[in-house]
């Protein structure tokens, strides 16, 4: 009778067991909006490289590939749209995306019912963070595209998103998620306003882009749609910059509006330029050629 009881109560505990949290990988996507997807398409195919493909998540949009696991996500954008805003989304890759789901809602965040499946068998949900932003996590299909080396960049090392509250958000990201600090850093001396942190089973990483004012979320009313852009934004990774923008100018690919090379803050050489509607694409090296300002790295940089 004892021994039974043991085990009753021991099945129990293991029956309503917290959920553990599944293995967040990599960055999956940035979806963005486009007033024209024409445009789009030349930037992103003509100017980046990047392989087209239908979009098992919304038959109006398109995905551009930067490797088979990676993409750029283009979306019409729809009617009544905040007139500043292009980021639809930023996507993380899991390793179980309904095990994810439970475990958010297990910590009491809102999820939806049931997972998403696409046409090409990937998995995926949705949700809000702190500030509203919609975070989408995906477990990748068994079959991946076939996606021919892009001879500038095949990795999506970071996305960035405009943020108001640095301590909120890492409630969320840090506390819940597990996401580990990488860098941070700013324009001025002893003010922080990029910060980084890798997902915490690779080491891509997503990025705050601390902004102030009296919001506490989204785009501040007084800021351009541009600097938006600029913020809210994704970058590919390089491992020779001189390589990558010759490549672009001997092309004739370097968008209409651009900036750089230079030396980022972080000690990175970085190229931007921009898409039809002012997302960056930022051309980032791999690792710093010079200490970086402000803190040093914490975590090992992305590879090729």
């Amino acid at each position: 009778m004892k021994l039974t009881l043991t085990l009753a109560l021991a099945f129990t505990a293991a029956a309503t067991a917290a959920p553990t949290r599944p293995a967040i990988t990599a960055v999956s996507h940035l979806a963005v909006y486009s007033a024209d997807m024409a445009k789009s398409d030349a930037f992103y195919t003509a100017k980046l490289g990047a392989v087209k493909g239908a979009d098992p998540e919304n038959p109006a949009g398109v995905r551009y590939y930067f490797n088979p696991r990676q993409f750029v996500e283009v979306l019409p954008l729809p009617a009544g749209t905040p007139e500043k805003l292009r980021m639809a989304h930023a996507a993380y890759i899991t390793a179980d995306a309904e095990a994810m789901r439970a475990y958010l809602k297990a910590n009491r965040i809102k999820v939806p019912s049931k997972l998403t499946t696409g046409k090409d068998g990937s998995k995926w949900f949705e949700v809000a963070d702190p500030e509203n932003n919609t975070v989408q996590f995906i477990e990748q299909p068994k079959t991946l595209p076939d996606v021919p080396v892009n001879p500038l960049s095949g990795h999506i090392i970071h996305v960035g998103m405009i943020t108001h509250d640095q301590a909120l958000m890492d409630k969320f990201y840090r506390g819940l998620l597990g996401f580990r600090g990488y860098w941070a850093g700013g324009m001025h001396p002893g003010h922080n306003t990029w910060i980084s942190q890798q997902v915490p089973d690779g080491r891509d990483w997503m990025e705050y882009m601390l902004v102030e004012g009296k919001e506490k979320t989204g785009i501040p009313a007084d800021m351009p749609q541009a600097t938006a852009g600029v913020l809210n934004h994704f970058a590919l990774g390089v491992g020779n910059m001189e390589k990558t923008v010759t490549l672009l100018a001997g092309g004739e690919r370097i968008s209409e509006k651009s900036d750089g090379p230079k030396i980022g803050a972080d000690g990175k050489w970085q190229f931007n330029m921009y898409d039809p509607d002012g997302t960056r694409a930022e051309f980032m090296e791999f690792h710093a050629v010079i200490k970086p300002c402000c803190t040093p790295f914490t975590a090992p940089d992305p590879e090729n």
